[in-house]
């Protein structure tokens, strides 16, 4: 049996740092964080983008705090990045922008479009395999360490 808890350990810890990527096209090491990195390649975080505006209108420091409380800080999302994004996703046509107080461009609120409910569909099912894997190797990983 340790044998073979070994394995899945080895197995399960190669998979974790096959996930983290850190490899750019040229196959030279990448510094990042590996795990948030990677949910960020995988397209976790418009996933979660398109989640969130799905269950209503949001605007980008809400998001911020909803995914940072969501994920318990491990996905920690900046301005620099969550507004491109919503630039992105609008210019898409995958949501549309609007102004709390058109006249003083305080707030920007977001809803779903049509396409973006179906590319929120489309991401809810691709980015599943990435998901269950990514929890499949931490458990493996707390399972040796901690025992269980």
């Amino acid at each position: 049996m340790s044998g073979s808890k070994r394995d899945r350990s080895r197995r399960a810890a190669r998979e974790a740092v096959a996930h983290a990527g850190g490899v750019d096209a040229t196959g030279a090491r990448r510094p990042q964080d590996p795990f948030s990195g990677e949910l960020r390649r995988r397209e976790v975080l418009p996933l979660l983008v398109l989640h969130l505006i799905e269950q209503g209108p949001s605007y980008g420091n809400q998001l911020m705090e909803r995914i940072a409380g969501m994920t318990a800080g491990v996905l920690s999302v900046n301005p620099n990045t969550m507004y491109p994004l919503l630039r992105q996703l609008e210019s898409r046509g995958l949501i549309r922008g609007e102004w709390e107080h058109p006249e003083r461009r305080t707030r920007r609120y977001y809803s779903l479009t049509g396409e973006g409910r179906a590319e929120y569909a489309r991401l809810v099912e691709e980015v599943r395999p990435f998901l269950d894997s990514v929890k499949t190797s931490i458990d493996e990983i707390v399972r040796e360490v901690y025992g269980g």
